[in-house]
């Protein structure tokens, strides 16, 4: 794996710009958006509230005038984010709204959201077992104090922290330790700024204001780290030099840590202004905390089977909440390919170097399986074949292209 690609645009940033330039009322344009299936089904959650949205040679320009509810479903599809992020928004309008998704994401938990957008003065109940999806939220919440967990889902308290300065009174919200993905609930803070909002505080204690009002502004969708993990670490295992492209490291993405992670397992890393390259070297096990960057996961514990010693992942238990049971999809393909590899309530544990086999992969529809899959394969002694290679369009639509490019041989059969 040699070479130069771009990194794709975040897929979180872009669901956080679309939202808040439809609450701005616009226009904003939005430059360099992820268009994959995770982001247009933000973008058609805010059309069907009532946002323009026009498609533009550079990305898209957004505007909106009065909020309003729905009168059909909105339909989240397999997006968590989605869900959760618009869950929040329309316990501010008056009326009733549903939103649900695909199977997978009706599986998702919804509970902590919906008690704390009660708290604040909306209707909100799961129509799903367990507090699952579909939820009927009917607004206005009106703000006030509130608890969610951090050990849950950061998405919960983005929502909020989206949602809440648009509320007619000021909310105190607390978060119960620890908070999960927390680098997550930073790009959220920086997107509000950046938008024009004030949330005070930061950790667990948050104050917002309430009668604020989002501006307009245009912005550019930086590139996004995780996604770049998958080609920086197939050169890492491959004995290849990949450099990824439109990477910055000044903004809080938490799987930026990526570089440092490749660094200490014994890959040679460079980081400049615009990117990050990677080349090979010896590796060597580590034990990765893995709770604020749980999207790496996957790719972590491929490289781990190349590196000498056993190394370890913890603190990853929300990974069985995502678009699978990641700990338990993990483990699996690994193990299918001749991982020494055991799973753990938090995360699993992997004693390298493994030579990797050939091996059927279920994906399980999750596009970071897929790809953690792809990376496996490229060291494996014969071919891997995995299932449903059009997921990766969640969040790396290039994926197949960009590997090829670099030198994989990747081919999609009938």
């Amino acid at each position: 794996m040699r070479g130069e690609v771009r990194a794709p645009p975040s897929k979180s940033y872009t669901h956080r710009a679309v939202l808040l330039a439809a609450l701005s009322g616009g226009p904003c344009r939005v430059g360099r958006p992820l268009l994959s299936e995770d982001t247009e089904a933000t973008l058609a959650g805010a059309e069907a509230l009532g946002a323009r949205a026009e498609r533009t040679k550079d990305g898209l320009r957004i505007e909106c005038g009065t909020l309003r509810a729905p009168r059909r479903e909105i339909d989240a599809r397999n997006s968590g984010t989605t869900l959760r992020l618009l869950t929040g928004v329309v316990a501010l309008l008056d009326g009733t709204t549903v939103l649900t998704g695909d199977a997978s994401l009706r599986k998702r938990p919804m509970g902590p959201l919906l008690e704390a957008l009660r708290a604040l003065g909306a209707r909100a109940i799961a129509r799903g077992a367990g507090d699952r999806p579909p939820v009927e939220v009917t607004g206005p919440m009106r703000g006030g104090t509130v608890t969610v967990p951090g050990s849950v889902s950061s998405q919960f308290l983005s929502s909020l922290l989206i949602a809440c300065p648009l509320a007619p009174a000021a909310t105190d919200l607390h978060v119960t330790p620890p908070i999960l993905s927390g680098p997550y609930v930073e790009v959220t803070r920086h997107m509000v700024r950046r938008f024009g909002v004030d949330v005070q505080g930061r950790g667990t204690d948050f104050h917002i204001p309430g009668r604020q009002r989002y501006v307009p502004v245009d912005f550019e969708v930086p590139g996004d780290f995780s996604s770049a993990a998958f080609p920086l670490v197939a050169a890492a295992v491959s004995g290849g030099d990949v450099t990824v492209r439109g990477l910055d490291a000044s903004l809080p993405q938490g799987d930026r840590r990526i570089a440092a992670l490749l660094r200490e397992f014994g890959a040679e890393v460079a980081e400049t202004a615009d990117g990050v390259r990677a080349r090979a070297g010896p590796l060597q096990a580590q034990t990765v905390d893995i709770g604020a960057t749980p999207d790496l996961f996957p790719v972590l514990a491929v490289l781990a089977t190349q590196a000498r010693g056993e190394s370890r992942f913890v603190n990853g238990a929300q990974l069985r909440l995502k678009e699978s049971d990641r700990i338990e999809s993990t483990v699996a393909f690994l193990k299918a390919m001749g991982a020494d590899v055991e799973g753990t309530p938090d995360g699993c544990v992997v004693r390298g170097p493994t030579r990797l086999r050939g091996a059927p992969v279920d994906s399980l529809g999750d596009h970071r399986i897929l790809m953690a899959a792809a990376v496996a394969g490229l060291v494996a002694e014969s071919p891997v074949e995995i299932t449903e290679p059009d997921s990766c369009r969640v969040s790396y639509p290039t994926f197949l292209e960009d590997f090829r490019a670099l030198g994989a041989d990747l081919e999609v059969v009938p």
